[in-house]
């Protein structure tokens, strides 16, 4: 017999080679409640055999985890839909994802949306037939041997390159796909799903490699998660800052550049809006902005590991025949700055922040508004500190973010803290120190988190900060990486109150992350209806006539003189349909003028939520606008 331990704290006996199944009928339980289950930590079948004592969960419907199962599982119910559809079909690989699955094919046919419908149906027809998921195991010949005999070169390469010498499918019906797994029991829990698009994506993302036909789906336990899902997915659609950037004049694309956004001057001021904050905020924290050259010479992209570690997603030019890196970050030239100065130990914690201007390489099929560009502004600083400093500057950082992010509207915030990765610099000895002083502060602060195991910086662990917008979805923004690597590695020093040399710990940190990506998130979280502090535009002041346009241009002039943007717009349209235009364009306040107005020297106020106010003074208004301005007093998203 063995021991199996409860997420409860209670424990039972079971026999050796017991399934999860086994597990749920001894607790008298309805194995149907579950489609998966944990073993010591790990994701797996509920046929999983257990061969010791160990600690089990099992999951339903209401685990995340075994929603990522089911969408898993989704996607092979689509594979076998596309094969029974078209003969011969060549699969790639068809992962979960944080909404939903894909699955990348090679078809006899380029696929359209008409197609959808009816994939769809003859998933439904499948998940009908209640056929079981049987997890089959088999050595790598006999794997390479199935699949080559199924035609799926794709496949055997997988099989050509891994590590392991067993690899497991799934059967259903007669249906079989490599896989790792795990998978729901059988295709009559995939009642409620949908397919979402299509795209195409290189095998492996290279683009030397075959182009495959990427199809996109997401699924739920429940119909009605679903109807949310999609509802909430066309509520997206109406926020997507890219149709909103360009209706707005903000920035647009072009293929003279792709990937590069191009800011217009309505989306400028949105820019610099966001950066007067951002340095307002930095500058009362003791933070020092530099500036780095955007190009540097390929040893110091050497020294700095990216060269090993990030070559893949770098640009590369030549200056007097010697080869040179566009920097894809900013710290090594942010180290550099350090070194030009001999520090001591009372200049720490030395809080040094940049706006930088940084390139990465990203396929153009990955490219996707402001969201992924191949360049973009990163709000960087490097913290140089006592090694003793590091308990108080980050939870000092972790309250600077979050009261950032309270500033543009953005309340709910979740953390992570991610440990080493597979591939990294630095000795365990300084992981260790790293990962446990990170999780000193969040503790010290009582903060929730989750660990993100593996997923850290090659150079250190770090904490991540995820925004959630005004529709629950979440923005990975900001980042606080601890490294011990990078002193050692550019032989950071100060000099220390016995009077010798020593080596500082580095802080990494950004804030808001990519500006052009925050700015894309704020116009999605306010559907372009930004906060008066942050709108292009605050006031339009609107003349019903000709005869009241010399008023309003002196309207516009004292609202210019009180630093309000403002413009008047004189044109000879009827005032309805100005008005329209303005809130379409989401100008916050529109001041139509007519005789009343010039008369009483007053404004006819409209705001943009709200509608008509009323006749004010124009100092009375005046005033109001500059405390909600002065404020940055933010509005219902």
């Amino acid at each position: 017999m063995i021991a199996v331990s409860l997420p409860d704290g209670s424990s039972l006996s079971v026999e050796k080679g017991s399934s999860l199944t086994d597990v749920a009928t001894a607790l008298g339980l309805k194995t149907g409640r579950f489609v998966a289950g944990k073993v010591d930590g790990e994701l797996v079948d509920l046929g999983c055999r257990l061969t010791g004592d160990c600690e089990v969960k099992l999951l339903g419907p209401g685990d995340d985890e075994a929603l990522r199962v089911l969408r898993h599982s989704a996607a092979h119910l689509m594979a076998h839909a596309v094969c029974r559809l078209f003969p011969g079909a060549r699969l790639g690989t068809g992962p979960a994802t944080d909404d939903g699955f894909f699955y990348d094919f090679e078809l006899p046919r380029r696929l359209t949306p008409e197609d959808l419908p009816a994939i769809e149906r003859e998933m439904a027809a499948i998940a009908k037939e209640k056929l079981a998921l049987n997890r089959v195991e088999l050595s790598r010949d006999e794997a390479r041997a199935r699949l080559e005999a199924a035609g799926q070169a794709y496949k055997v390469e997988i099989v050509n390159e891994a590590e392991e010498d067993v690899f497991s499918f799934y059967e259903q019906g007669d249906f079989s796909d490599l896989c790792r797994g795990p998978h729901v029991p059988g295709t009559a829990v995939q009642k409620a799903f949908r397919l979402l698009g299509l795209a195409g994506a290189y095998w492996r993302g290279i683009e030397t490699n075959p182009m495959l036909q990427r199809v996109y789906g997401t699924a739920f336990f429940k119909q009605k998660d679903l109807d949310e899902y999609l509802r909430m997915r066309e509520e997206a659609k109406k926020r997507d800052h890219r149709r909103i950037g360009r209706d707005l004049g903000l920035f647009s694309f072009h293929e003279e550049g792709p990937g590069f956004p191009f800011w217009h001057p309505k989306g400028m001021v949105v820019w610099n809006c966001v950066v007067g904050h951002w340095r307002q905020k930095h500058e009362a924290a003791g933070y020092r902005e530099i500036r780095s050259p955007i190009i540097l010479n390929r040893e110091l992209w050497e020294r700095s590991g990216h060269w090993e570690n990030y070559r893949a997603n770098m640009y590369f030019t030549e200056i007097d025949e010697q080869p040179y890196a566009v920097k894809p970050m900013n710290c090594p030239g942010g180290i550099l700055v350090y070194k030009s100065t001999l520090h001591s130990y009372r200049d720490f914690p030395l809080k040094m922040a940049e706006l930088g201007l940084v390139h990465r390489h990203e396929l153009s099929g990955v490219l996707h508004g402001l969201f992924r560009v191949r360049s973009f502004t990163q709000d960087d600083a490097h913290i140089y500190c006592l090694p003793e400093q590091v308990r108080q500057q980050v939870p000092e950082l972790i309250d600077f973010f979050l009261e950032m992010y309270r500033d543009f509207g953005f309340t709910d915030c979740e953390i992570e803290l991610s440990t080493r990765p597979a591939k990294s610099i630095g000795s365990d000895a300084d992981w260790e120190n790293a990962e446990s002083a990170l999780h000193a502060a969040l503790e010290a602060k009582d903060i929730p988190y989750r660990i993100n195991k593996g997923e850290g910086a090659f150079y250190g662990p770090k904490i991540d900060f995820h925004i959630r917008d005004c529709m629950g979805r979440g923005w990975q923004c900001g980042t606080i990486q601890l490294d011990f690597a990078m002193p050692e590695r550019f032989d950071l020093t100060y000099v220390g109150a016995d009077g010798a040399r020593h080596r500082p710990v580095m802080i990494h940190r950004a804030l808001l992350g990519s500006l052009e990506r925050f700015i894309g998130i704020l116009i999605e979280h306010y559907a372009g209806a930004l906060p008066t502090w942050l709108a292009p535009e605050q006031v339009v002041v609107l003349p019903i006539t000709d005869n009241h346009v010399d008023y309003a241009r002196g309207v516009e002039t004292a609202l210019r003189a009180a630093g309000v943007r403002c413009r008047a717009d004189a044109r000879n349209e009827k005032p309805s349909y100005k008005i329209r235009e303005a809130t379409m364009q989401k100008v916050p306040y529109m001041l139509v003028v007519g005789d009343r107005e010039v008369e009483a020297g007053t404004v006819s106020v409209r705001r943009r939520k709200g509608g008509d106010q009323g006749a004010q003074p124009l100092d009375r208004f005046l005033q109001d606008l500059r405390r909600e301005i002065d404020s940055r007093a933010l509005p219902d998203a």
